[in-house]
């Protein structure tokens, strides 16, 4: 039988990504070492570091597809302010370390730079379709809003029994006409 031809970077970019998310949602980012990795998927560490030059980069990669997954998950409802929070919230809730390499764990990403990576802005620009303005703030505003809830929620810091109530509370708030 003769040896498997070596997949190319960007398919084993894929690989190594999709066992490294699968891994974190399993048991946490502290165990998605490059070491664990490799045995996972049954390559040597310098396989690893063939694609990602190191651990961060390759958190820095899954946060990158998160971003496009979420976006992903807000285009697919209505650009509606609630029908975006609900989805934002519900992306959060059902991949927790995924939004974790989003938001939580340092990363070199930039955020609202003339740098940010094109992820970002486009997650951003769905929120934005959902709370106009003329320069962006409602949907910062909107996002923290969101962000807070979901990083609260996830860390079991709110009653779950109240997740709807303050789900419209916020909706009504951030849908209200601005008062000069």
């Amino acid at each position: 039988m003769a040896p498997r031809p070596a997949p190319d970077l960007d398919h084993r970019r894929q690989q190594i990504l999709h066992t490294a998310r699968d891994l974190a949602e399993s048991h946490g980012w502290p165990t998605v070492t490059m070491r664990r990795l490799a045995s996972e998927l049954g390559v040597t560490q310098p396989v690893l570091y063939s694609a990602f030059t190191s651990r961060q980069a390759l958190i820095d990669a899954v946060a990158l597809n998160g971003f496009n997954d979420l976006t992903a998950t807000l285009g697919a409802v209505q650009a509606t302010p609630r029908a975006r929070m609900r989805a934002y919230l519900d992306f959060a809730a059902d991949h927790p370390r995924v939004y974790e390499a989003m938001f939580s764990i340092p990363s070199g990403l930039a955020f609202a730079a003339h740098d940010t990576p094109e992820p970002l802005r486009r997650a951003f620009a769905a929120l934005r379709d959902a709370f106009p303005d003329a320069d962006g703030t409602r949907a910062e505003v909107a996002w923290s809003t969101l962000h807070g809830l979901a990083t609260l929620q996830a860390g079991r810091r709110l009653r779950p029994s109240q997740a709807q109530g303050r789900l419209e509370l916020a909706h009504r708030i951030l849908t209200q006409e601005e008062t000069h």
